[in-house]
């Protein structure tokens, strides 16, 4: 069987993560540079590898001074760690799959998987196959050495330590 190999469309999909901001509150990031790909042997993607990076100071909350804030030490630390990467796989279990495999964060590698929703296999209209994938989970910051934290008079953490991870993408099959 051959393997086939597909790349990330960006224009057709996008990358983000949600934590919340003094516990009332959810605030939104998106990475705005990101490529990857995936080898699979099947049209359901079971058993397909996967690698992705994302560019930190492609970082946008909509909002500059934060954005700044998540590029500093204090978080990402952009100038020393200027990536995120993922290598894994996906596991399809019985029609529920999962990205299993290395998130690595400033230097710190952890296994984390995350759920995925395979929306299938299309063609558009300029004879492109595409793939579709909703993927979704959650890291604690922590983990990975991204431990400012803040705590208000009141007493409210300032940042969550668990951030969702929500990616939509669509991958195009390579000739």
């Amino acid at each position: 069987m051959s393997i086939t190999k597909w790349i990330i469309d960006p224009t057709h999909s996008e990358v983000s993560f949600k934590v919340k901001h003094l516990v009332i509150s959810t605030v939104t990031g998106y990475f705005r540079k990101f490529e990857g790909s995936a080898e699979s042997n099947s049209d359901d993607f079971d058993g397909a590898s996967v690698s992705f990076t994302a560019d930190i100071d492609s970082i946008d909350t909509n909002q500059s001074d934060r954005d700044a804030h998540l590029k500093s030490a204090d978080f990402f630390d952009a100038e020393n760690h200027p990536n995120l990467s993922f290598d894994g796989k996906i596991v399809n279990e019985g029609g529920d799959y999962k990205l299993v495999g290395d998130l690595t964060l400033r230097d710190t590698t952890k296994k984390t998987e995350l759920n995925v929703d395979f929306g299938g296999v299309a063609a558009d209209p300029y004879g492109q196959t595409k793939a579709g994938f909703e993927i979704e989970g959650k890291i604690n910051r922590k983990d990975f050495g991204l431990s400012w934290s803040a705590v208000t008079e009141a007493g409210s953490v300032v940042v969550s330590d668990q951030v969702r991870l929500i990616l939509s993408v669509q991958l195009v099959k390579q000739a």
